[in-house]
């Protein structure tokens, strides 16, 4: 939940950002032609309206469950998944073959995302038990870095891992070892366990941006994949810019402001 005050900030400023820039040059955000058959606004927002309940109703039964303390996030899971086998149905495409496709995938994603823990906890355990995770320590104090630099120094560690590693890799490298060091410091007069979730929704603000930027930028080469041929790779480096610059300055505001992200987690936990 501490994601999700940054993830409106976030949602905002692309908001903010999308109208100015159609305001000032209406060549980029045309408007469709009008159409003779087109529903009016109150018919429009009714058929959004009934549209969302389907997946609103899932998300509940996934996120709801566990917010109101109803589910464990597995119990939470298994919901999910009868939901969706429900509305399968509700949508008359449900098949045997459908069922069969989706185990298919769902076997096939779980063995990846397994494979990936396994490495990075073994990778986590040997680094431990070889004296690297002390060792790390130890340097980071006899570099006598204050806590700021040591939280910009492992955020842009962060960063650059995020050019060429997938999230779960991430998290399981280097947070094993940025935790026990970031919550030696003092920030704001926070206790560790909340510089511990504060410094958690940073780095996934970095993730994300690190995502976006180029020359690696994996979100775009995935956009690529899926794009019309005439939309070219350098359009999408210049495209995607503004929305950098928007990341950093999210990330500057939880970092100027830790109750962004700690408040609501604080108040639903209290």
């Amino acid at each position: 939940m501490g994601m999700l005050f940054p993830g409106l900030i976030l949602a905002s400023l692309y908001i903010v950002y999308i109208l100015i820039r159609c305001t000032l040059r209406p060549e980029d955000g045309r408007r469709l032609p009008p159409d003779e058959n087109e529903p009016t606004l109150v018919r429009k927002l009714w058929i959004t309206a009934v549209a969302l309940v389907p997946p609103l109703a899932l998300i509940f039964s996934v996120l709801g469950t566990i917010i109101l303390g109803w589910a464990t996030p597995t119990e939470a899971a298994a919901m999910g998944a009868l939901g969706s086998v429900i509305l399968t149905i509700i949508y008359k495409k449900f098949s045997v073959e459908v069922l069969k496709q989706a185990l298919k995938n769902t076997l096939l994603i779980t063995a990846m995302i397994l494979t990936i823990l396994l490495a990075g906890n073994i990778f986590a355990t040997v680094f431990t038990i070889s004296g690297g995770l002390i060792g790390t320590q130890r340097l980071v104090e006899s570099a006598q870095l204050s806590g700021w630099a040591t939280l910009c120094i492992l955020l842009l560690l962060a960063f650059i891992a995020g050019f060429v590693l997938d999230l779960i890799s991430i998290i399981l490298i280097i947070i094993p070892i940025a935790i026990p060091i970031i919550t030696k410091f003092e920030f704001y007069g926070l206790d560790p366990s909340q510089v511990k979730s504060w410094f958690c929704i940073l780095f996934l603000i970095v993730i994300q941006t690190s995502y976006l930027t180029p020359p690696m930028a994996p979100a775009i080469f995935y956009l690529r994949g899926i794009s019309p041929p005439e939309i070219r790779l350098v359009h999408m480096y210049k495209g995607v810019a503004p929305f950098i610059a928007l990341e950093v300055i999210a990330l500057a505001l939880v970092m100027a402001f830790p109750a962004i992200a700690l408040w609501l987690p604080e108040q639903m936990w209290a």
